[in-house]
């Protein structure tokens, strides 16, 4: 089965050592989200990268970092997104929070469903 319409695309961007309560950030905001009831959340883990202090975090082999660059992606409805967004405000202390208006299409189902 296909579905589409208008969604709402959240991005939390994040650093991979980032915690909350000596947990992973990644990991309460993937709970969180989970929790509220939100269609789902991808973890993405990036090679390399850099927020507002400058430095550069990069994976390659000279200079491992342990402290990556994360992107946690999450797509609903507008108004599921939007009361997700509280709950961030409590745990990203830094970080950057994008939200962008997507046309989604869901497929779901398929033969032997």
């Amino acid at each position: 089965m296909r579905r589409e319409g208008a969604a709402l695309r959240l991005t939390i961007l994040i650093g991979e050592n980032d915690t909350v309560h000596h947990r992973p950030l990644y990991r309460e905001i993937v709970h969180r989200a989970q929790h509220a009831g939100l269609a789902g959340a991808t973890v993405v883990r990036g090679i390399e990268g850099y927020g507002a202090s400058g430095h550069v975090q990069t994976a390659r082999i000279l200079s491992l970092s342990e402290d990556l660059p994360l992107m946690i992606v999450l797509v609903d409805a507008e108004d599921k997104i939007r009361a997700f967004l509280p709950e961030l405000d409590e745990l990203v202390t830094d970080g950057l929070v994008l939200t962008e208006p997507v046309h989604a299409v869901r497929y779901s189902g398929g033969p032997g469903d």
